[in-house]
């Protein structure tokens, strides 16, 4: 909940967004236009040949929104180019040489299969013909830490792959956007950033794409790792400080299905009374796997433990996974999950589970023993 300050703070934000000349038209300005993502002019820079080339693949949301009139604070997402985005922020071209290429411009609430296997064939296609030392991607953040997953566990090599979003839209007075973006380029660039599979920076904190989610629904302060902490911190004046050294090995990634679409996974919140209407509604959806968002250490009732081991039995994929934001599901405690056929989601909470889910099945992968040791090898 926003403090009452925050609350005057976003009227007074809204009042100069919408009556006056856009901050965002004013740093364009300032900046020169597109002109500033470009490295620095021949002589002016000695090390701007030696500079890091960084691909941003913009996709919309907050970070490229514009203020709305129809209510305080209001905005619409996506309708800023990533390339104004990049101008936008000044020094960048002390930090890399930048080329941004727009993938959508949408709400990351709209955020689909066909912009991730366009993001995932792009990232790849960059890292094989050797065209960018890093990739950043712009996002909105209410999805952010779902594609974070899907790239992870899809896009092969070693090299940076930073996301970034903002809580504030880009017109906003305060907007976050441009600070996060100049952190995201500094950790792109960082060879310290090389090996960690894909992060997201935003509020001078990086997170592993496994842990990051979103924990409050308006403040800057939203992205958190619960159960593991960020890896690493970007200030001003320390500069990039990671909390440990990469790992030494990269664990195996997925193909991408042939097509645009993912196999179909239903969530299911457990919750208070809960019958088996709801996983019954999944079932003839045509639903190939079911993850539930159970209570506690990933329960339900009888009734829905009831339908969704009668479902596993008929061949669909049945994960739990919990509610609470932190903490284990843990196998054969609560439930028998031996029995009923499930797997568990360790650590993932259900949107990611969701996601290593209907990998798996596009895999192949649908015994329960091979599921539980594909959500273990994930951490």
């Amino acid at each position: 909940m926003m403090t009452p300050t925050a609350s005057a703070a976003g009227r007074r934000q809204s009042w100069i967004s919408m009556l006056s000349i856009p901050l965002f038209a004013l740093t364009l300005w300032t900046c020169g236009g597109a002109a500033a993502v470009q490295a620095a002019e021949p002589g002016k820079d000695a090390s701007a040949a030696s500079l890091p080339r960084i691909l941003v693949l913009a996709t919309g949301g907050t970070i490229a929104g514009q203020a709305d009139p129809r209510a305080t604070g209001a905005y619409k997402s996506g309708q800023i180019t990533g390339e104004q985005l990049m101008a936008s922020v000044p020094g960048l071209d002390k930090l890399a040489k930048i080329n941004a290429e727009q993938i959508s411009s949408i709400g990351s609430q709209d955020m689909n299969d066909k912009v991730w296997f366009a993001l995932a064939r792009r990232i790849q296609d960059a890292f094989d013909k050797n065209e960018a030392d890093g990739i950043i991607i712009t996002h909105g953040t209410d999805t952010l830490e779902e594609t974070a997953f899907f790239l992870d566990n899809v896009v092969r090599g070693d090299k940076p792959v930073v996301i970034v979003g903002s809580m504030r839209p880009a017109t906003a007075v305060s907007a976050d956007g441009p600070g996060n973006l100049y952190e995201a380029v500094q950790v792109a660039a960082d060879p310290r950033a090389r090996g960690r599979g894909v992060i997201a920076v935003l509020n001078d904190k990086i997170q592993g794409a496994r842990s990051v989610t979103k924990t409050n629904t308006t403040s800057i302060e939203t992205f958190g790792s619960p159960n593991d902490g960020p890896i690493g911190y970007v200030d001003t004046a320390g500069g990039i400080r990671f909390m440990a050294q990469a790992p030494g090995f990269r664990r195996a990634t997925y193909q991408l299905p042939a097509g645009e679409q993912l196999p179909r996974v239903a969530i299911v919140y457990s919750h208070a009374n809960m019958d088996a209407i709801p996983i019954e509604d999944a079932i003839s959806h045509g639903a190939k796997g079911i993850v539930l968002a159970g209570v506690g250490d990933g329960n339900t009732s009888k009734a829905a433990l009831d339908a969704l081991e009668a479902a596993a039995k008929k061949g669909i994929v049945v994960v739990r996974s919990t509610r609470v934001r932190s903490g284990f599901v843990t196998r054969n405690v609560e439930v028998d999950d031996d029995k009923n056929g499930f797997a568990v989601s360790e650590d993932l909470n259900p949107q990611k589970a969701r996601v290593l889910t209907q990998l798996l099945i596009a895999s192949g992968v649908t015994a329960p023993a091979d599921l539980q040791k594909a959500f273990t090898a994930t951490w």
